[in-house]
C-alpha cells in the first residue's frame, strides 16, 4: 500500500435491531476491509438512531445525524446493509438515507448488503440500488444477502458457511477495486 492514499469506507449498518445479522455481517465486512489497509467506520443504526425525516425540519442539532454527514463526507466508499422486510430495506436505512444527498454519494463507488430470513434479499438489494443510482453514487456491480440458514456466524463473528466467506471476499475485492479508480475514491 506504499504511495497509495487510505480508503475511507464508511460502512451503514440500517438495522433497528440489537443482534441483526445484516449488522454482524457488516462487523465482518469492516474486519476484512481493515485488514485490507482501509480506514473504516462504522455507523450502526441501532445505536446510534436519527430523527424522522421530514422536509419541513432541519435537525442541524442532533448530534447522530452530524455524526453520519461528517462520515459519508470523510468517505471515499460507502457500505449500505439493510435487513429485508417484506421486500424492502428498514425504514432506519431508508430513513437515514432520505437525510442524505448526492452531495453525500456522487462519486463514490457504494456496495449493498442484505441479510434476509427467506432464501435472499435481492428486493432490498435492488432497492438500495435505485436509491444509490437517483443520489449519484456509483453501484458496485457485486451485492452480498445473506439468507436462511446462512444468516449464522461463529463466536467471533465470522459466517459459519464457506461459501458466504468466499462471497464476501469476492465482493470486497471487486468494492475496493472499483473505489480506488472513481472520482469519490480521491475525496
Amino acid at each position: 500500500m506504499i504511495g497509495e492514499t487510505v480508503m475511507n469506507v464508511l460502512i451503514l449498518a440500517g438495522s433497528n435491531r440489537k443482534n441483526s445479522t445484516s449488522t454482524k455481517l457488516c462487523r465482518y465486512i469492516e474486519r476484512i476491509l481493515r485488514g485490507k489497509g482501509c480506514d473504516v467506520t462504522f455507523f450502526d443504526l441501532y445505536r446510534q438512531p436519527l430523527p424522522f425525516y421530514c422536509p419541513d425540519d432541519d435537525p442541524q442539532d442532533d448530534a447522530n445525524l452530524t455524526a453520519l454527514k461528517n462520515a459519508i463526507t470523510r468517505a471515499n466508499a460507502v457500505v449500505l446493509s439493510t435487513p429485508e422486510y417484506h421486500g424492502s430495506m428498514s425504514g432506519v436505512l431508508k430513513n437515514a438515507l432520505d437525510h442524505l444527498g448526492s452531495e453525500h454519494f456522487e462519486g463514490k463507488v457504494v456496495l449493498s448488503v442484505s441479510s434476509a430470513g427467506g432464501a435472499v434479499g435481492v428486493s432490498s438489494l435492488q432497492q438500495l440500488q435505485a436509491v444509490v443510482r437517483y443520489v449519484h453514487g456509483i453501484n458496485c456491480p457485486e451485492w452480498i444477502s445473506i439468507g436462511g440458514e446462512n444468516r449464522q456466524f461463529d463466536a467471533q463473528g465470522e459466517p459459519l458457511h464457506p461459501k458466504q466467506k468466499e462471497r464476501v471476499a469476492r465482493a470486497i475485492d471487486c468494492f475496493l477495486k472499483m473505489a480506488r479508480s472513481f472520482p469519490g475514491a480521491t475525496a
